[in-house]
């Protein structure tokens, strides 16, 4: 399904390369942030760029140190690259501060061709906030009205919209949540159901503003691994790519969660802790 879609293209010099922009922080273990983004866009035949947001200090443990940059840096690397190269479609990831949100929406909000993927990162897998508290209420106002697709996990999710995570505990209750997400004003919501305990099965929803009450539900046998460091960075980074290509929403988001199963199954430890995604994996697959 993804060699169909993605094909192998001429490169660079055939001069129809997409483009695709993650505006994130660097995990220096290689497993999330940009490192992974930047992975997923090669992979899925695409020219990746990145805006770094913050230096995280990272490995397979856990979160050692969070280093935001000076949004002066952040808003100098957005010019610089939209200004010259620009984007077919833009991926956020890790934005850290009010002051980064709105560094990012207002350059974002005047290239309306250029389809937004928003990742509402929070917390890291270990636990780590990524996010100020105060900045949650930017992301809501000044970002999620610009994106085309949100892609919330469930803490994600209760989190925009002011829930307890186990107020979103059953399948249906994902549904709700996506429609009330539709609320922020992004044109699509998928709401990933890897934290929804008790299921053999890994459920995600997909909703579109255009369709409110015809949620698509997107099913696959939950694969027996703790190794899935950056398995959010990926999928929104695959739906990136993918819409980029020109994809719409639905074979994005099925072609996204095919290329994220294949990395999770084939990836591993590395070090002492929860291991990572290895990337390449969906070649294998589609052989």
């Amino acid at each position: 399904m993804l060699e169909t879609a993605v094909g192998q293209g001429d490169g660079l010099r055939g001069g129809g390369i997409r483009k695709v922009l993650t505006i994130a922080g660097s995990d220096s273990g290689g497993g999330a942030g940009i490192q992974a983004d930047l992975k997923t866009f090669q992979e899925l035949g695409t020219f990746g760029m990145s805006v770094i947001t913050a230096v995280t200090a990272q490995n397979t443990v856990g979160v050692h140190g969070v280093y935001p940059l000076p949004v002066e840096a952040v808003e100098a690397q957005l010019d610089a690259v939209l200004g010259d190269i620009g984007a077919d479609a833009v991926k956020t990831g890790m934005l850290f501060s009010p002051e980064i949100i709105h560094a990012a929406a207002s350059r974002l909000e005047k290239a309306a061709a250029i389809k937004l993927v928003v990742d509402p990162v929070m917390i890291s897998k270990h636990g780590s906030p990524l996010l100020r508290e105060d900045a949650a209420e930017a992301l809501r106002l000044r970002l999620l009205p610009l994106a085309e697709v949100v892609t919330p996990n469930i803490p994600e999710a209760c989190a925009l919209l002011g829930l307890k995570e186990r107020e979103i505990g059953s399948l249906e209750a994902m549904k709700d949540a996506s429609k009330e997400m539709l609320g922020f004003g992004c044109r699509h919501v998928f709401l990933k159901g890897g934290h929804l305990a008790g299921t053999e099965a890994a459920a995600d929803v997909l909703l579109s503003s255009s369709y409110p009450n015809d949620p698509v539900v997107l099913t696959a046998s939950r694969i027996p691994t703790v190794h899935t460091h950056g398995t959010g960075c990926t999928i929104a980074s695959a739906l990136a790519a993918l819409l980029a290509r020109g994809l719409d929403m639905e074979e994005a988001a099925r072609g996204a969660k095919a290329f994220t199963l294949a990395a999770i199954a084939s990836g591993g430890p590395l070090g002492a802790g929860t291991g990572a995604l290895w990337h390449a994996a969906w070649r294998s697959e589609d052989s």
